[in-house]
């Protein structure tokens, strides 16, 4: 059993620790040839690192914003504080306090307490925010979604502002392609609905709001604690090396990231596309010079969700072999293009909308492997 000390050393490390990294996933570990550093190019304060075989996150200088989790096409970068499905859970209770207006606050202004606490969802920063959430509550019925920021001028953080923007584009437009008419704002000041009419009606609030999110710190470091010290004298865990070992169908471990799935229900749940295609940078459409290709195989070897995979179909004219590409499971990690031998294979953040919500994959031909300099010459002989 855990002492105190074990105890309190693992509540102080989840305490600091707002980003859980599941380095397995994340295509630079996967690849040395990998090209994506977008957790790093998004980081304000330089704490992640990604880059040869490595994924590193310096928790002092983490500032806890979240924009690196928003970012990663893969979810090798999790969230931690708040959790995806309490920032969810928050949410709900504030749309149901509000009437049916969902609002979601910096940590930076949340502290000035201008606003009812009940009536929001409070983000360290509005970097974390990220399409699934925001999707989600238009699918649900809500038609007013309000990010609030403390200023973000003002700011030192306010580098996180074109990916806030682009964030709050990228959910509009999607929603858009649905035929939807809701749209993500953003603001600078509470709406009237939330704002408090009395700042003094918070005090008693906050004292058990402390005290209950103490007992519940304390209870969710007991038991995180009892996991970590089962992990840390199981010799039998799996290190990474082992998780990363190839399947038997010859390709590295495969996984579905949920807030891609979350965000494809949530549109379907809108309606029907009104577009042909849409630009995104959530999902992505391959194409390969077939021409060029040697059917080498790497791109459905690396491929860390199954987007690309070898076919079992066979050409009618027994020429060649078939890949299957997915759009529905493509989140533009480019490690296929990255893994390329003949780097012939190129990926388009432009997707068919028919493609998207097609159960079907699309057969893409490739042709016959060349032969072997070696067996050429033998035959020769």
């Amino acid at each position: 059993m855990p002492n105190l000390v074990d105890i309190v050393e693992v509540a102080e490390a989840l305490e600091s620790k707002a980003v859980y990294l599941a380095s397995d996933r994340c295509v630079v570990v996967r690849n040395r040839h990998a090209s994506c550093a977008k957790c790093a190019d998004a980081c304000p304060t330089g704490s992640v690192f990604a880059a040869n075989n490595v994924l590193e996150l310096d928790g002092e200088g983490c500032v806890a914003c979240g924009a690196c989790t928003t970012v990663c096409p893969v979810e090798a970068l999790i969230p931690l504080r708040p959790l995806d499905e309490d920032l969810a859970s928050s949410v709900a209770s504030a749309v149901a306090a509000t009437g049916g207006k969902a609002v979601f606050a910096c940590a930076r202004i949340a502290s000035k307490r201008l606003a009812d606490p009940a009536k929001y969802a409070e983000v360290p920063c509005l970097a974390r925010m990220e399409e699934s959430v925001m999707l989600g509550l238009a699918a649900r019925g809500v038609e007013d979604i309000v990010l609030v920021d403390g200023t973000c001028a003002t700011c030192k953080f306010r580098s996180n502002v074109p990916g806030i923007d682009a964030t709050v584009a990228s959910a509009n437009e999607l929603m858009a392609a649905q035929g939807s008419d809701v749209c993500v704002r953003r603001a600078s000041a509470f709406p009237d609905e939330v704002l408090l009419e009395d700042k003094r009606t918070l005090l008693g609030e906050s004292r058990r709001g402390f005290f209950t999110s103490a007992r519940t710190r304390a209870k969710d470091a007991a038991g995180k604690t009892a996991e970590v010290m089962v992990f840390k004298n199981d010799n039998a865990a799996p290190s990474l090396r082992e998780r990363l070992r190839m399947s038997d169908a010859g390709t590295l471990p495969q996984f579905n990231p949920q807030r891609r799935m979350l965000v494809l229900d949530a549109m379907d749940r809108l309606g029907a596309p009104t577009v042909p295609e849409i630009d995104t940078r959530l999902f992505g459409s391959v194409s390969i010079d077939t021409q060029a290709c040697s059917s080498c195989n790497m791109c459905t070897v690396f491929c860390p969700t199954g987007a690309l995979r070898k076919s079992e179909l066979v050409p009618e004219e027994g020429e060649g072999s078939f890949l299957e590409f997915s759009a529905a499971d493509c989140v533009q990690c480019n490690l296929c293009a990255d893994a390329c031998l003949k780097s012939c294979l190129t990926v388009s953040s432009t997707v068919s909308t028919e493609e998207l919500f097609d159960f079907e994959p699309r057969l893409i031909h490739l042709p016959n492997p060349p032969a072997r300099p070696g067996i050429l010459s033998s035959l020769r002989r």
